[in-house]
Order: structure tokens, then sequence, then C-alpha cells
């Protein structure tokens, strides 16, 4: 149903709607360049198209795509909001960092805080790294085997990322020897 066909009606039941006609030419409608694109976050894979300004790449909207087959234009929330995920102005640029027994936040640059991260992480893991561990065999004694891995570190994902990330992220864990991985892909 259009909206000249809903105006019709409720003009035929005596509803007036010449204010509402009026605000309707108002309402800015996005044109750009239509990329067909699927959905970031699950592992559905629901077609959605990316409307982008042909003069910038800039993206001005993100919606379902009707011409799919998996979703037929319909949207999860989640999917719904992909478009705060690539352009957001309340997005934060930098990190907030508050030091050891410090009573305040600072600011610090993102690279800064990737780089103290991966010290951290090398740090942790050379001290705790297990290069061979004793484990009890069929003969009721102990056998020493290699498992090369750390029980220090832990990593737990979010729903909000995608397959992609989520594959990438789980061979980089387990290269480091992290056991405790888990990144939600199931839920």
């Amino acid at each position: 149903m259009t909206a000249g066909t809903v105006f019709a009606e409720l003009a035929g039941l005596g509803v007036d709607m010449s204010a509402l006609a009026a605000k309707a030419g108002d309402v800015p409608i996005k044109r750009g360049k239509e990329v067909a694109s699927i959905c970031p976050y699950c592992a559905v894979g629901c077609g959605q198209i990316v409307m982008v300004d042909s003069a910038t790449g800039k993206i001005l909207d993100i919606q379902g795509n009707p011409d799919s087959p998996i979703n037929q234009g319909t949207l999860c929330p989640k999917g719904a909001a992909t478009f705060q995920l690539g352009v957001n102005p309340h997005r934060w640029t930098k990190v907030k960092y508050r030091a050891p027994l410090s009573d305040h936040w600072e600011e610090k640059p993102l690279d800064w805080a990737m780089e103290r991260i991966a010290q951290l992480v090398k740090k942790t893991r050379d001290d705790n790294f297990n290069e061979f561990q004793e484990m009890p065999d069929a003969k009721g004694g102990t056998v020493r085997k290699r498992v090369m891995n750390t029980y220090a570190i832990a990593s737990l994902g979010g729903a909000t990322m995608d397959n992609e990330w989520n594959y990438v992220h789980q061979k980089l864990m387990h290269s480091l020897g992290v056991v405790y991985v888990e990144n939600q892909a199931r839920i």
C-alpha cells in the first residue's frame, strides 16, 4: 500500500489530509548509488542495500534488500542499526584510561591503547606459557605432553561481531595458545 493510497482512503473517510500531504513533501529523500551487501552481524546473511553518495563515497543509508531470498527486505533490530556501525557522530575516537591507583580517567589515542594491550598480552603469555604439562596415562601414572598453551588469558567476544571477525579472532587466540575462548557466535 503506497502513501498515496493511504491518503486517498483517509480522505474518503472525511479526514483532512492537507497538512500531512504538505509536510510529506518536506521529507528529504536520500539518493545515491545502491550497492548490494550483506549484514555483518550473525550467520544468517541477510541482504542489505547500502546507499552511497556517488561523489564522496559516503554512506547515506542502509536498509534491507527486498530482492534477498533470505530476509526479503526485513532486518532484525541489530541489522536495521547497521548504519550506526559505520556512521556515528557519537562514536568515541579516543580511549578512556585510568592508571593503576589513579582517581581519574585520561583520554589516550587508540594507537597508544593498542600498543599497550599488545605489550600486556605478550607479557602475560610469556610469564604464564605452558610448553609441557603432566597428564595421567592409561596405566595410572603420568606422562609429560606438549600442550603449548596458557590459562592466564581468556577471550570473550561479542554478539555484535561478524562471522569473519570471529573466525580471525579465534585463529589469533589459538595461535597465542589461549584455551579459554568464547565468541558467542552460536547465540
